[in-house]
């Protein structure tokens, strides 16, 4: 009785050549870089407008002084930051920090103070752009008897505010829109893959009838 030589090399260099292409493959960026970041510049004073949304209200606020010298601005964030703290930590009414920048300093510089406003968490920030062009942390004191609201709106004004978490509301679905942002060439290989299972298994079931009729 003769039995048909099965070749197990094709199957020994797909097992080998796809998990590495899987790896190259999985290694790429999913998301793009971005570059360009967005800024909402106050309005300047207009007398016909009883709405104004400018610095003015905060600018005779008690600020101390931080002068950030040409490109140092990276080198001294950790101490932007433990000045950002201990303000929040103060919780005085009317403070702030005032950077005081000019036309010497870097855009390095400028992103370097807004990075340091996310990492301390300082919510309320901005540039006067009006006279003096420094950058502003102004703080937002949190009365300590008073019990902050996470839901709340306000008729009339217009004003509604709805704090969560993101995470929190699409826990498992994040996993199916990072799977749609997957590169072009991962479903080539995903599908390639799956082809080559339904083939092998076709494979294997016709020479497991072979043997069988042999």
């Amino acid at each position: 009785m003769n039995h048909e030589k099965i070749h197990y090399v094709p199957g020994l260099i797909s097992a080998i050549l796809i998990p590495l292409l899987f790896w190259y493959y999985g290694n790429q960026r999913v998301h793009p870089q971005y570059t360009v970041m967005d800024l909402g510049i106050p309005s300047k004073i207009r007398p016909e407008n009883t709405f104004q949304n400018t610095f003015e209200p905060y600018r005779n606020w008690n600020y101390k002084k931080i002068v950030v010298k040409p490109n140092t601005a990276i080198q001294n964030q950790k101490i932007y930051i433990s000045e950002l703290k201990e303000l929040q930590a103060r919780n005085e009414k009317e403070s702030g920090i005032e950077f005081i920048i000019n036309d010497d300093n870097s855009y390095q510089d400028f992103i370097a103070l807004i990075d340091a406003m996310i990492l301390s968490k300082q919510d309320m920030y901005g540039v006067d752009i009006e006279k003096t062009g420094h950058f502003f942390a102004v703080h937002e004191y949190k009365d300590p008897n008073t019990i902050e609201n996470v839901h709340y709106s306000s008729c009339g004004t217009g004003l509604y505010m709805d704090n969560y978490k993101e995470e929190t509301q699409y826990k498992g679905f994040d996993q199916l829109k990072s799977f749609a942002e997957l590169p072009k060439q991962s479903f080539y290989m995903i599908f390639g893959f799956l082809l080559f299972i339904n083939i092998s298994m076709l494979s294997i079931k016709e020479n497991f009838q072979f043997n069988r009729k042999g």
